[in-house]
């Protein structure tokens, strides 16, 4: 006879070990090939899956889009600004250095034409910069901007 496994007298063999122990172990065993068999037996996603993640897809690249065309614009905007703050920039420096030449400040006249309003690429004036300012362009943004005169005691300034 087998350890642990008794067969009543007249009965053929009992199928069953008595070893409780044996039980749950074989039990998960069959529940592991079970779960190995239908995960081979899968063969794609199904529409209804593939059509969750193309929606998903498009509300992603839809915000992200429109994020996208606000944030050239501001970037048009903000280039502009920081052009206006160069050209202040160098309307003071260039009234500094005629205030220390050795002929000093004559008039705004002086001040403007010694002034480089060529702010780079992408940047025009249309038609051109004046005394009294201009319209600046940089990509499709405009901005008018007006320039104080410079006097003996301040330098001109561009807004």
């Amino acid at each position: 006879m087998n350890a642990g496994v008794f067969r009543k007298e007249g009965s053929k063999s009992n199928p069953e070990p008595t070893d409780k122990r044996r039980k749950p172990k074989a039990r998960m065993e069959k529940m592991v090939a079970r779960k190995k068999m239908d995960l081979r037996n899968q063969n794609g996603f199904t529409l209804l899956e593939i059509m969750s993640v193309l929606v998903i897809l498009g509300v992603i690249f839809s915000v992200t889009i429109h994020r996208f065309t606000s944030l050239s614009g501001t970037a048009y905007q903000k280039a502009l600004e920081s052009a206006v703050q160069e050209l202040n920039i160098r309307e003071t420096l260039t009234w500094y250095h005629l205030k220390i030449s050795i002929d000093g400040w004559q008039n705004d006249t002086d001040v403007f034409n010694q002034l480089d309003t060529t702010l780079g690429a992408g940047y025009h004036w249309d038609p051109t910069a004046a005394e009294i300012g201009g319209s600046l362009h940089f990509g499709p943004h405009t901005i008018a901007l007006t320039r104080t005169q410079s006097t003996l005691k301040s330098a001109g300034s561009w807004k």
